[in-house]
């Protein structure tokens, strides 16, 4: 039996609530837009669903430090990375964990509207020696 204490910060899931409204934001996209749109119906209905929600979001931010541009900020909290491909390639993590990098963000969400299934993914920040890889 192994127990999870309840105290422990490494059990807590980041920016949950957040996390858990655009989780369900993105369904409710799925289920109208279907798998078949492109990336960018999907951005505008996210963004038309934040404004009405009126969620604080940056759409297609530029992040200062690496240039980059990321699709979506939400609340200065979570990086949104949209895709509408056939799949997710370790390219779009490291993607991610660049982004999340040069941010200084803890969290992002990488979202393939194209998959049957939705699965949005939880992108972590990496704080450890190997982190240079991705800069």
């Amino acid at each position: 039996n192994i127990r999870m204490h309840t105290n422990d910060t490494n059990t807590k899931l980041i920016h949950s609530e957040l996390s858990y409204l655009l989780t369900g934001i993105f369904f409710e996209i799925h289920n109208t837009l279907g798998r078949y749109s492109k990336e960018r119906q999907y951005a505008d209905a996210l963004e038309a669903k934040l404004r009405g929600l009126r969620v604080p979001f940056a759409h297609e931010h530029e992040i200062k430090q690496s240039r980059d541009r990321v699709d979506f900020i939400i609340d200065n909290k979570i990086i949104i990375e949209l895709k509408a491909r056939r799949v997710i390639t370790r390219e779009d993590y490291y993607q991610m964990q660049r982004y999340l990098q040069a941010s200084g963000l803890r969290l992002g969400l990488l979202v393939n509207f194209r998959n049957r299934y939705l699965k949005p993914v939880r992108v972590v920040r990496i704080d450890t020696a190997h982190r240079s890889k991705f800069v």
